[in-house]
């Protein structure tokens, strides 16, 4: 029964259109039903075989899927004359800033930015399932708080949020102007009495 159920298992990741979770799996089986263990034992040998082969396995956060194996993506991609959709660097450096500091504040990712977020740009990326409002700030104004979603994990192929690469250590804005005296422009003497 684990062979045939390990093909059952690969037939439902191959034709399902989203990621599938071990509680999906089960419930497609009539009884008696697989125990959750059996389902694991057969993802590991659908993972096993997948070893030497084009596909692989892939845990993300919404559950399993079969997909390309990364090393194989750039031969898959010259069937399709579409090119990648490009993303601005308003928007890489929005989501970013949400993914690291989550929950975070429009305002917030304004003041870290230095530059004014758009409606727009959240709006798409809500939109897209990325990123959902999770609350309010409790300060004057109620600002809306912004965390990424498991759609986001997904898109990324990533399980959990620490799978994130680390960010390279920034220093301190205050430690910068210490390092970096600033001078006051020389005036000569001539400039110096144009001035008095």
């Amino acid at each position: 029964m684990e062979n045939k159920l390990s093909e059952i298992l690969e037939a439902l990741l191959l034709s399902a259109s989203r990621p599938i979770n071990i509680d999906d799996m089960a419930r497609v089986f009539e009884e008696p039903k697989p125990s959750k263990d059996e389902i694991r034992n057969a993802l590991n040998e659908i993972d096993e075989n997948c070893m030497e082969r084009g596909i692989e396995l892939k845990r993300i956060a919404s559950g399993y899927r079969l997909q390309v194996k990364q090393s194989l993506s750039e031969y898959v991609a010259k069937l399709w004359e579409e090119k990648p959709q490009r993303f601005s660097k308003a928007t890489l450096e929005t989501l970013s800033l949400i993914a690291y500091k989550q929950p975070i504040t429009r305002g917030e990712i304004e003041e870290i930015r230095g530059v004014t977020v758009g409606t727009q740009l959240m709006r798409g990326l809500m939109e897209r399932g990325w990123v959902k409002i999770v609350g309010q700030r409790d300060v004057p104004g109620k600002p809306s708080l912004y965390s990424t979603t498991k759609e986001f994990l997904d898109y990324f192929g990533l399980q959990h949020l620490r799978e994130l690469p680390e960010l390279p250590s920034l220093p301190d804005l205050e430690s910068i102007e210490l390092e970096l005296p600033i001078e006051e422009p020389e005036i000569s003497a001539e400039n110096s009495q144009t001035l008095n």
